[in-house]
C-alpha cells in the first residue's frame, strides 16, 4: 500500500499531500509473514472537495494491495478539518489594525540571532512559512508588514486546524506575525531552537494585540459587526459547509463520549 502510494504522488495536484506511519507491523519476527499491519494516513488538500477525491484514490490502492496479498483492509476514520472560510470585512479590518500598530518591534539584537538561523542567502523576495512569498527587506526576521489585497489569490496555509470548521459556524480572521527567520522550514529544530528567543515571544505578543484591537472595534462597532456576518450569511449561502467526514462517522474524543454514555 505504502509502495502504490507513493507512486501515487507524480499524479496528484502538487499542492496535496500524503502522510502516513506505520503504527503496528504485527510482529518483530524477520523471516515470516506477519498476520496483520497497521498505517495510519493523513490526506491533505487545499480544499474538502479535493481532499475527498484524494482520499478516494488512497483507498482505491488500499484494496488493491490487500488483493495483491489476499487479505482484507479495514479502513477507520478517525477525523478530519475543513479549509478555511474567508471573510474579507474581518481581513480588512485586521490589516487596518495592523497597519496602526506596526511590524513585530525587533532589534538589533534579534537581527543578529535570527542571522545565525538562515540556511542561505535572504533576498528581497522571501519564501513564507505559511505559504507564498512576500517582499522583504533582506533582514534576518521579516521587519515589514504584507499588504492584504482580497482581489489577488490567497496564499495557502499549508497546516490543519478546526479553526476551519470554526469558519464554517461564525465569522473568522486569523493573523501571522514574524517569530523566525526568514525562510525556516516548519518541523525542523530551527524551528523548535529559535522558539525560546525574545523575537519569538515579541511576535506572539503583537500578534495577541492586532488579534484582541480586531476585537475591540467588533465589539464596539455594531456596523463593522453586521457587515462580516452579511458577509459570512452570502458565502455560506452559496457555498454550504461540507464535512470532511463521511456521514455517520463520528469522531473521537465525541465518539468515546457517547460510547461512555
Amino acid at each position: 500500500m505504502n509502495v502504490g502510494t507513493n507512486f501515487l504522488r507524480e499524479h496528484m495536484p502538487s499542492d496535496c499531500r500524503i502522510h502516513y506511519a506505520i503504527l503496528d507491523t504485527g510482529g518483530r519476527s524477520p523471516n515470516v509473514v506477519q498476520a496483520t499491519a497497521e498505517a495510519y494516513y493523513l490526506v491533505r488538500s487545499p480544499d474538502v472537495a479535493g481532499m475527498r477525491e484524494l482520499f478516494a484514490r488512497v483507498t482505491k490502492i488500499a484494496e488493491g494491495a490487500a488483493l495483491m496479498t489476499e487479505t482484507a483492509v479495514e479502513i477507520e476514520i478517525d477525523g478530519g478539518c475543513s479549509d478555511i472560510l474567508p471573510n474579507t470585512v474581518l481581513e480588512d479590518s485586521m490589516q487596518e489594525r495592523l497597519r496602526i500598530l506596526g511590524p513585530v518591534p525587533f532589534d538589533d539584537t534579534d537581527l543578529e540571532s535570527a542571522a545565525a538561523f538562515v540556511t542561505g542567502a535572504v533576498t528581497g523576495r522571501t519564501a513564507s512559512t505559511l505559504g507564498g512569498e512576500f517582499e522583504g527587506d533582506g533582514s534576518a526576521l521579516h521587519t515589514g508588514i504584507v499588504t492584504f489585497d482580497a482581489r489577488t489569490p490567497r496564499p495557502t496555509m499549508t497546516g490543519s486546524s478546526d479553526l476551519g470548521d470554526v469558519s464554517w459556524v461564525t465569522p473568522l480572521v486569523q493573523c501571522a506575525t514574524a517569530c523566525v527567520s526568514a525562510g525556516t522550514a516548519a518541523h525542523s529544530w530551527q524551528m523548535v531552537a529559535q522558539g525560546k528567543l525574545p523575537a519569538a515571544h515579541k511576535g506572539m505578543i503583537h500578534a495577541a494585540k492586532i488579534m484582541a484591537t480586531t476585537a475591540a472595534d467588533l465589539l464596539t462597532d455594531t456596523e463593522l459587526l453586521a457587515s462580516a456576518r452579511k458577509e459570512f450569511t452570502a458565502r455560506t449561502s452559496e457555498t454550504p459547509y461540507d464535512s470532511p467526514l463521511p456521514d455517520g462517522v463520528v469522531a473521537p474524543p465525541l465518539r468515546d463520549a457517547v460510547a461512555a454514555q
